[in-house]
C-alpha cells in the first residue's frame, strides 16, 4: 500500500470530524434493507433520549456499551437495523415551550391555521403564566415539536461526535404524527380487547405539576414528620389513642382498624368511636396490614393519607371522604356527615389551607380541646413523590384511565413472567428486579394524565340533555381519524359547532402517560401498521439496551403491550447498563447537581478516549467518575494514540501480510492472538464487552512492549525467510487487533485501517482463528516466556546502571527443560533485541526475570 497515506506524526485530534463525515457520506452505517432476510438483522430497540435540556455523562456511558455491541454484530456480518429515537414528549419540553414562546396550552380552544407566537427565546423568568397567551393543545404540540427538532439537532451532533454508529435515515419521535397515530392505534386495541378501562379511583396526585402518577413513576425520600398521639372517643366517655403523622386529615377519617391479632383491640372490633373536633362516628375494623408495634398499634383510616389506606377502604368497603384539593389545599365544603355546628366551624378554619398551614391550625385545635396527648414527637420516614416532583404526593379521587397490568390478573402477569424468563438478560441478576416488580404490583397502570404535551387520548363523550358528560358511554376515534386530537377534532358523527353543547359532544383532554408511548418504541421505529415489511424484518428485536433504573418503567411497559399487542416478548437480549457515581459514590443525577456534561470531555481527551472509559465498564455494574482525574480516560486516550503509532512503525517495514510465518517466535505471537481473537468473540457473544476489550488490551500491550522489541531488528534486516516471517506476522496481526479494537475506538482504528486498507474498518469481517493459520504450528507460551526473558534483561541493564542499548559480552538464562527448549526457538532474537554476544541457556528452576545474569556488559 502506498506509503504516503502513513501521516508523519499520526495524531487523534481532528479525527472525529474527518470520519464521521465519511462515515455519513458512505453509508458506512446504513441498514441494508433490500439484502436484509429476517435471520441476517441484528435489530436494537434503542433508548430515545430525552430532548430537552442536555445530555449527560451518562448517556454517553450507557449509549456507548450498546454502539460496541453493534459494531461487533455488524462485523459479524449481521445487517444491523440500529435506529435512534427522541423522548421529546414530557413535561420538561412542556415548561421550556411555555417559556421560550410566551405562550400556554387551553385544551378547549380550537386550532389556529399558521399561528406565530408572541415571541420566541424568552427565559420565562418574568413571564406568569397568567401573562402567557393560551393556544389550542394542537397549536401548543406545534411550537415544540418546533423547539424539540432544534434541540435534537444538537444531541445528534454529539451522538455523531462519540462516533454512534447509528443510522440516522432510521430516526423516530414520541411526538409528531407517526407517534400519535402508533400510540392511539394501540390504545383503541387496548379499548377493544378489553384491557383499557376508565375508573373513578383514588389517585396519586402531583400538586404541584396538577396531574396523575403511575406506581412506575413513584421514588421514597425520606422526610422530617412527627407523630401526633390524638384521642378518640368511645360510647361510654372514655378514649382511644390513636398515633398519626397527618392530623390535617382527621375530617376525611373513616375508620380505625388494628390488627386481629392485637388482644388490647379485638373487643373493640365491630364498635364504634367518635372523631375528635368533627364528631364524627366511624367503625373500629380489623386488617392484616395494620401493625401491633406501630404506634399505639391502631390507627386512623383517612381518605386518602397514603397508599395503605386506599388498600384498607378498598378491602374493607369504606366510604369515601375526601378532602384533598387538586391544588394541594383542603377543599371548601366539609364532608356531609360533619353536622355539628362546632364541627363545621373547627372545619371552616382548615378550608383553603395547604397541607403545612391546615396542620398547624388543627394541632392547635386538638390542643384546645384537650384531645392532643403528650408533646408532639418528631420522626423522619419515607414519603411518596413524584419522580420529578419536589412535594410529597396526595391521593385524591379522579376519573382517570386504565390499562391492565397484571396486577389484577394472574394469567397476564404468568405471561409476563414467563416472557421475563425467556429474555437473555445481562447480566443475569437483574432478571429478579423484573419479576419482583410483576409480582408486587398494587394496581392497574394508570395512563391518563392532566396535562397538554403528550399523546391525546382518542375519546370524547356525549353531552345529556342537561349538558353533562357521559362517562359511561365513551365515543372511541375509529382507525381512520388518527391521530386525532379530541379536543381540536369533532367527534365522530358530530360537528365542531356541537362541541359543548347539550345533545352534543365533549372532547377528552388528557393525553397519555409519557411511557405509555416510550413503552411502543419497538412499533415506532419499527413502522409498526405503517410498514409491515420492515416491521416483520426486526420485530422481536434482538436487543433491548437500557438502564438498570427504567426496569420496572421502560422495560416493563414495553413487555406488557407487546404481550398485549403481540404476544410475545419484544425482543431476545436485555442488557442494562450500571450508574456514573461521582467519587464519593453517589449517583449522578441532574437534581443532585453533580452531573458532568460530555461535551467538554469529548473535546479535551477524544471521543476514543472517552468511550474507552465507558466500555471499561461491565454491564450493570457502577462506574465512579471523577471529573477533576479522569484516569480512565487518559489511560484510553494512550491506547489510541500507541494503536496510531504501532501502525505506523508496523506499516514501515518492506513487506506485505502474504508471505510465510516460519519463526517460532512469530508463530507462536499467533497462536497467542487466535487465543484472544476466540476470547473476545466469546465475551462479545456474551455480551460481556469488558472482558473483550480487557483481552484484547492486555495483548495489545505486550505486543508492542515485547513482541515488537523483540522482532524489529529481524523484521528490519535484510530480506528473507525470517525478515519475511516477522513483517507478515506483524501486518497479520495488526489487522486483527485493528479489527478487535475497532468497536471500542473507532476512529483510532479507522485511520489506523485506511493507511493499508480500501473500505472501513467497521464493515471488515470480525477476526476468526482461521485467519492466524500459521499460529496453529506455535506454541504461545514461548512468547510468554520470551517476553518475561526480555524483562529480565532490561532488569539486569538497569541494575548495572547501563544503558539499554549498550553490548553484552555474554548472558546466562536459566530454567526448566521445557522452558529452555522453548527459549531456545527465539534465542536470535533475544540475542538481538539485548545486543547479546553469547547467550548461554541453564537448565535450573522455574524462569525468573530476577535469575537472568548479565556476565558482562561494556561501557555504552
Amino acid at each position: 500500500m502506498s506509503a504516503d497515506r502513513v501521516p508523519e506524526k499520526p495524531a487523534l485530534e481532528g479525527l472525529e470530524a474527518k470520519w464521521e463525515t465519511r462515515w455519513n457520506t458512505d453509508g458506512t452505517y446504513r441498514f441494508d434493507r433490500e439484502s436484509a432476510t429476517r435471520e441476517s438483522i441484528y435489530s436494537i430497540d434503542t433508548p430515545p433520549p430525552t430532548a430537552s435540556g442536555s445530555l449527560h455523562i451518562g448517556h454517553v456511558f450507557s449509549y456507548t456499551h450498546t454502539d460496541v455491541v453493534a459494531r461487533f454484530q455488524r462485523m459479524r456480518g449481521k445487517s444491523v437495523f440500529y435506529p435512534m429515537g427522541w423522548d421529546d414528549n414530557g413535561l420538561p419540553t412542556e415548561r421550556r415551550v411555555q417559556n421560550y414562546y410566551g405562550v400556554r396550552c387551553d385544551p378547549s380552544l380550537p386550532y389556529t391555521d399558521d399561528f406565530v407566537p408572541p415571541f420566541e427565546g424568552g427565559d420565562g423568568k418574568s413571564t406568569k403564566a397568567a401573562d402567557q397567551l393560551p393556544i389550542s393543545r394542537r397549536n401548543f404540540i406545534e411550537l415544540c415539536e418546533v423547539l424539540t427538532k432544534e434541540d435534537e439537532k444538537q444531541f445528534e451532533a454529539l451522538w455523531r461526535t462519540l462516533g454512534l454508529s447509528v443510522d440516522w435515515t432510521q430516526t423516530y419521535r414520541t411526538i409528531g404524527s407517526e407517534a400519535l397515530f402508533t400510540s392511539q392505534l394501540a390504545f383503541l386495541g387496548n379499548i377493544e380487547r378489553g384491557e383499557a378501562y376508565q375508573a373513578m379511583a383514588p389517585t396519586l396526585w402531583d400538586v404541584t405539576f396538577r396531574t396523575a402518577v403511575a406506581q412506575a413513576e413513584l421514588e421514597d425520600k425520606e422526610v422530617a414528620a412527627a407523630y401526633h398521639r390524638v384521642s378518640f372517643h368511645k360510647p361510654d366517655g372514655s378514649t382511644i389513642e390513636i398515633e398519626t403523622t397527618r392530623p390535617e386529615l382527621m375530617a376525611a377519617c373513616v375508620a380505625l382498624v388494628a390488627h386481629p391479632d392485637d388482644e388490647r383491640y379485638q373487643h373493640l372490633f365491630g364498635t364504634t368511636v367518635r372523631t375528635p373536633l368533627f364528631d364524627v362516628e366511624v367503625p373500629v375494623l380489623a386488617h392484616h396490614l395494620a401493625q401491633k408495634d406501630k404506634g399505639s398499634g391502631i390507627a386512623m383510616i383517612c381518605t386518602f393519607g397514603d397508599v395503605t389506606d386506599v388498600v384498607w377502604w378498598r378491602e374493607l368497603d369504606l366510604p369515601n371522604r375526601a378532602i384533598m384539593g387538586f391544588d394541594g389545599r383542603l377543599i371548601d365544603d366539609a364532608p356531609d356527615v360533619i353536622t355539628s355546628a362546632a364541627g363545621q366551624a373547627a372545619y371552616a378554619q382548615l378550608a383553603g389551607k395547604t397541607v403545612f398551614s391546615a396542620k398547624q391550625t388543627i394541632v392547635e385545635l386538638l390542643r384546645a380541646s384537650g384531645d392532643l396527648i403528650g408533646d408532639i414527637r418528631p420522626i423522619t420516614h419515607a414519603v411518596k413523590f413524584f419522580e420529578k416532583g419536589d412535594r410529597p404526593l396526595e391521593i385524591v379521587s379522579t376519573r382517570q384511565w386504565y390499562i391492565q397490568n397484571g396486577a389484577r390478573d394472574e394469567t397476564l402477569r404468568a405471561r409476563l413472567i414467563q416472557h421475563g424468563n425467556e429474555l437473555q438478560w445481562h447480566p443475569e441478576f437483574m432478571k429478579v428486579r423484573y419479576e419482583n416488580w410483576v409480582n408486587g404490583l398494587t394496581g392497574d397502570w394508570l395512563i391518563s394524565r392532566q396535562r397538554f404535551f403528550g399523546v391525546p387520548l382518542p375519546i370524547w363523550y356525549p353531552l345529556d340533555a342537561d349538558g353533562n358528560a357521559v362517562h359511561s358511554e365513551p365515543i372511541v376515534a375509529t382507525r381512520n381519524l388518527l391521530p386525532v386530537d379530541p379536543s381540536s377534532d369533532a367527534a365522530p358523527g358530530y360537528t365542531e359547532d356541537q362541541r359543548g353543547q347539550a345533545g352534543g359532544f365533549v372532547g377528552e383532554v388528557d393525553v397519555m402517560d409519557t411511557w405509555a408511548t416510550s413503552s411502543l418504541t419497538p412499533q415506532l421505529a419499527g413502522g409498526w401498521e405503517r410498514d409491515p415489511e420492515l416491521f416483520d424484518l426486526v420485530y422481536p428485536y434482538s436487543l433491548r439496551p437500557q438502564g438498570q433504573d427504567i426496569i420496572r418503567t421502560w422495560l416493563f411497559s414495553t413487555m406488557l403491550r407487546s404481550e398485549q399487542q403481540h404476544g410475545k416478548a419484544p425482543w431476545a437480549h436485555a442488557a442494562l447498563s450500571g450508574f456514573i457515581v461521582d467519587p464519593d459514590r453517589k449517583k449522578m443525577s441532574k437534581s443532585k447537581g453533580n452531573v458532568v456534561t460530555p461535551a467538554g470531555m469529548l473535546e479535551q481527551h477524544g471521543s476514543d478516549a472517552v468511550r474507552y472509559w465507558a466500555a471499561s465498564s461491565r454491564l450493570g455494574t457502577d462506574a465512579a467518575f471523577d471529573p477533576q482525574n479522569p484516569t480512565q480516560i487518559k489511560i484510553g486516550r494512550r491506547l489510541a494514540i500507541k494503536i496510531l503509532n504501532a501502525s505506523k512503525f508496523i506499516l514501515g517495514f518492506e513487506g506485505g501480510a502474504d508471505a510465510a510465518v516460519t519463526e517460532k517466535l512469530d508463530q507462536s505471537m499467533l497462536a497467542a492472538l487466535s487465543t484472544v481473537v476466540g476470547q473476545a468473540t466469546t465475551a462479545f457473544e456474551n455480551y460481556d464487552h469488558a472482558r473483550a476489550l480487557e483481552v484484547t488490551e492486555s495483548f495489545f500491550w505486550t505486543f508492542c512492549d515485547d513482541y515488537l522489541e523483540l522482532v524489529k531488528e529481524r523484521a528490519y534486516g535484510e530480506a528473507g525467510t525470517g525478515q519475511a516471517s516477522a513483517v507478515a506476522a506483524l501486518r497479520t496481526a495488526l489487522a486483527t487487533l485493528l479489527r478487535l479494537f475497532a468497536p471500542f475506538v473507532p476512529f483510532a482504528t479507522e485511520e489506523a485501517w485506511s493507511w493499508s486498507n480500501e473500505g472501513s474498518v467497521h464493515v471488515a469481517s470480525w477476526p476468526i482463528a482461521s485467519e492466524l493459520s500459521a499460529g496453529s504450528a506455535g506454541n504461545s507460551a514461548l512468547l510468554d516466556l520470551s517476553s518475561r526473558a526480555l524483562t529480565g534483561i532490561r532488569r539486569a541493564k538497569t541494575d548495572a546502571k547501563a544503558s539499554q542499548k549498550s553490548p553484552v559480552t555474554s548472558a546466562v538464562i536459566s530454567g526448566t527443560a521445557p522452558e529452555i527448549a522453548l527459549l531456545a526457538q527465539a534465542a536470535e532474537d533475544l540475542k538481538a533485541v539485548g545486543r547479546i554476544h553469547e547467550l548461554t541457556f541453564v537448565e535450573g528452576s522455574e524462569l525468573a526475570v530476577s535469575d537472568i545474569v548479565l556476565t558482562v556488559v561494556s561501557a555504552s
